[in-house]
């Protein structure tokens, strides 16, 4: 199984990369070419940091090479940057607009007295149903790091709170979002990541 990661200059790939490799896959990097999306098995977008950063992907005519694997059924995942990105955008960047997949906007967490960001282990609240998430029981802890999340609705496949509930992973078709970094969450990052390999349309 042939892994194509996205690199847009948004973070280390190391870990995502180890990770994918460890479970057997074959895994190939791009920051600009649309070829290797064309002919990907599997695409891999992670990422940590500012939301503008993902607008190297339509720049350099990522963008529509993913939105066109995404229509063949190409299995798609967001990590983290790389979930808010399959929204409309988000408030960190407002001019910059996101894969609109999901048509919500990703928020700030508010002010109050606990820090923003959101950096730790977290227990995720499980939706039935998730192909993503099979066999992954409700209360298994995951890493967290950010500042901005996704809101609730009908696509979220887990839930986690800090300060308040927000969607921590989000699913729809063969494109999914975990705002958790699963190459950093131990077995239940790799069983999260093992259902993604073995994702079949």
């Amino acid at each position: 199984m042939r892994v194509t990661v996205i690199d847009y200059k948004a973070g280390n790939l190391t870990s995502v990369l180890k990770a994918l490799r460890h479970l057997g896959a074959e895994t190939v990097v791009t920051d600009s070419d649309v070829s290797l999306i064309g002919s990907a098995e599997r695409i891999v977008l992670p990422g940590v940091g500012h939301f503008a950063a993902t607008d190297r992907l339509n720049s350099t005519g990522m963008t529509s090479a993913i939105r066109a694997a995404i229509s063949r059924g190409v299995p798609f995942l967001g990590i983290c940057v790389g979930m808010q990105w399959l929204y409309a955008g988000s408030t960190e960047a407002p001019d910059h607009a996101g894969l609109s997949h999901f048509p919500e906007s990703c928020t700030r967490f508010p002010e109050c007295n606990q820090k923003v960001p959101h950096v730790g282990w977290n227990s995720l609240e499980t939706k039935g149903g998730s192909r993503l998430l099979a066999g992954v029981a409700p209360g298994e802890f995951v890493y967290f790091t950010h500042s901005y999340k996704a809101p609730i609705t009908a696509d979220t496949a887990a839930v986690a709170n800090y300060i308040e509930n927000f969607a921590a992973a989000a699913e729809r078709d063969n494109v999914m979002g975990v705002q958790f970094h699963p190459e950093k969450s131990g077995e239940t990052g790799l069983k999260i990541l093992r259902n993604f390999l073995e994702w079949t349309c």
